[in-house]
């Protein structure tokens, strides 16, 4: 419950996320038969390893999943599921494609809902960490779905599960630097360009393989909204940090066969004994516009769900609710880590708790709230932001 009074700067200026829209690939994996269909995709029969798996899919909390990989691809190149073959090629062959399909989907549901012409975008700002190439997915999703030729672009490479909030806090700044201007924010990712077969060498491997999805977000984000314009979220305040000698906690390298991550076992510990003083920076610096106090059980969580025991170091470190990190816990029960799409997935369970509650003629519950990502680096990713729907 609110302790202390909040005073809140006029939004006026303040960028806006004025829509939000997705895309998946077609094969809707089932976490419960996962492990069969992959070590007989691989032609793996290592007992351990599959008891591994089972164990590390339970774990996790995924229920279903969306991936590009299918049996066509798998019959068009065997060699995807052997090891130590030099396939970044095909990998990238087959990401390219998917990822800009995706994010051209994604891109058009969020433009349908926004209800305004493609040619009211200015500037596309494009994240992924699953493809390699030049011109960048930034051009074929702009020639993909229309945008003018004078529309100022920025790419975002590999910045894993924090890109979509990094994304994010460059929209921001473009939006509230830019008047009238609107930016598409899209991310898009695959988990083909690190597919790999079971192995005793990696063991880490295998969390990967209970953990990450495929999909694409994107969003519209603007100032000073016009009347044809619903706006979801408002952006305040937007901070980023690294921690300085954690650079090999997430571990990724593209090879000959693809990209290959390693995650550090600590990255939940480090991240639980970082987050608190990260958001209270966050608040800090809004507190020079206007804010008193807070506690923060009266917020909003929208954070990136890296994994369930990201999420619950977090709900420890500052004594949630259960209910506060329900939309992540979702997200990731329904996509998976999808890496930097998932963030919105998680506002958009956000915007459906809220409007739930409305429905039912209760308390849309907190205005005021934080989006958070973690990521390469280590790097935090922070904003705070109103929820215009409560």
């Amino acid at each position: 419950m609110f302790h202390k009074q909040i005073l809140m700067k006029n939004g006026v200026g303040k960028a806006n996320i004025l829509a939000l829209g997705k895309a998946f690939p077609h094969q809707l994996v089932m976490q419960d038969l996962l492990v069969d269909g992959y070590f007989k995709d691989t032609n793996c029969d290592d007992p351990e390893l599959k008891r591994k798996l089972t164990r590390l899919c339970k774990t996790t909390t995924v229920k279903t999943r969306y991936v590009v990989m299918s049996q066509e691809i798998l019959n068009k190149y065997p060699e995807l599921a052997l090891e130590g073959l030099p396939t970044v090629k095909q990998r990238l062959d087959i990401c390219n494609k998917a990822v800009t399909q995706m994010a051209i989907e994604a891109s058009e549901s969020c433009i349908k809902k926004w209800g305004r012409p493609v040619s009211d975008i200015t500037h596309l700002v494009y994240v992924s960490s699953s493809e390699a190439r030049l011109p960048g997915g930034d051009i074929y999703l702009a020639k993909g779905i229309g945008l003018s030729p004078d529309t100022n672009r920025v790419m975002l490479y590999f910045s894993g599960c924090s890109g979509g909030v990094a994304g994010l806090r460059v929209a921001k700044d473009i939006a509230e630097n830019n008047p009238g201007s609107r930016v598409l924010l899209a991310t898009s990712e695959t988990t083909i360009i690190g597919y790999k077969p079971p192995s005793v060498k990696r063991p880490y491997d295998l969390v990967g393989v209970a953990l990450f999805g495929d999909g694409a977000g994107a969003m519209i984000i603007g100032s000073d909204p016009t009347r044809s314009e619903r706006p979801l979220f408002e952006l305040h305040t937007a901070i980023q940090n690294f921690l300085p000698d954690t650079e090999k906690v997430i571990d990724g390298r593209l090879t000959e066969e693809g990209i290959s991550f390693k995650l550090d076992r600590e990255l939940p510990e480090i991240i639980e004994d970082n987050v608190k003083g990260f958001c209270d920076k966050l608040l800090g610096q809004f507190g020079r516009d206007g804010i008193v106090g807070i506690d923060y059980n009266d917020l909003f969580w929208a954070v990136h769900p890296g994994g369930p025991a990201i999420l619950n170091r977090i709900e420890k470190k500052f004594n949630l609710g259960p209910e506060k990190l329900s939309a992540s816990r979702r997200a990731l029960a329904d996509y998976g880590n999808a890496s930097s799409n998932t963030i919105v997935y998680v506002l958009e369970y956000l915007i459906e708790e809220s409007l739930k509650k409305r429905n039912e003629g209760k308390d849309g519950g907190p205005d005021l709230g934080l989006i958070l990502a973690f990521g390469p680096g280590v790097t935090f990713e922070g904003i705070l932001t109103r929820n215009l729907i409560v």
